[in-house]
């Protein structure tokens, strides 16, 4: 299979109180076009940093990071910034929607970036919101959903654009079982159906045994990896 995700001897320091802080030490790591991971490990471990650096939103020190054809280690600024609009979809622990503004104003929101027109933009995110079960809330403000709910919309936002990547870093961190659920049903949908390579951060073994492979990290460095078979993905509630 084609990598999506390739990592070559990168590593990744931070200072902190005047000490410098390895947190990834030479990782190498292949991830398959079109797979559901699991990214899993004891805090410290690197995860989130791996994240940020596949997402582009940190740079590693040294070594080679290729995410969707491109080296991330060598390009930088607008080029980036154009780069992860085009290729990447983030899901964050905490929704990260803004308040005054319905579901598919949020979904849209970072289309605008995009050289979508107005109503090609409206087109998208009507769809990603159809795609995730709420097609009956687009015109419901955060504060009047469910914690779920929001995640969803958290989520078609990240697909909006049609991503080839879409990275969630603790997705059911804050939700209750069932919603964890539905938003796990929904994150092995978008694999399955429609081929997203996704990479999920999560400390909750029932939410990794819903991916394909899990990944551990282990103070920076590449543990072992765990091959699942998922189960068929309940249809989105």
């Amino acid at each position: 299979m084609t990598s999506m995700i390739r990592v070559r001897n990168v590593t990744k320091s931070y200072s902190r109180g005047g000490e410098t802080l390895k947190v990834l030490n030479g990782l190498n790591l292949d991830m398959d076009e079109g797979r559901f991971y699991a990214l899993m490990g004891p805090s410290g471990s690197g995860k989130t940093t791996l994240l940020n650096l596949v997402g582009g939103l940190d740079h590693p020190d040294s070594g080679e990071l290729y995410v969707a054809g491109a080296n991330l280690a060598d390009i930088d600024g607008a080029e980036l910034a154009r780069w992860r609009a085009d290729n990447v979809g983030f899901v964050f622990q905490g929704f990260n929607l803004i308040p005054v503004l319905t579901a598919r104003e949020n979904v849209e929101l970072p289309l605008t970036l995009t050289g979508l027109s107005r109503a090609e933009r409206r087109k998208h995110s009507e769809y990603a919101l159809e795609l995730v079960g709420l097609k009956d809330r687009m015109d419901h403000r955060p504060r009047q959903l469910s914690g779920g709910q929001e995640q969803r919309v958290a989520i078609a936002r990240a697909i909006a654009s049609d991503p080839k990547v879409l990275l969630a870093d603790e997705p059911t961190g804050d939700l209750d079982r069932k919603s964890a659920e539905q938003v796990l049903d929904l994150l092995a949908r978008l694999n399955q159906e429609f081929k997203k390579t996704i990479l999920m951060v999560t400390h909750d073994p029932h939410a990794a045994a819903r991916a394909q492979s899990i990944v551990n990290l282990e103070k920076g460095e590449l543990g072992r990896i765990d091959h699942n078979v998922p189960p068929v993905a309940a249809p989105v509630r």
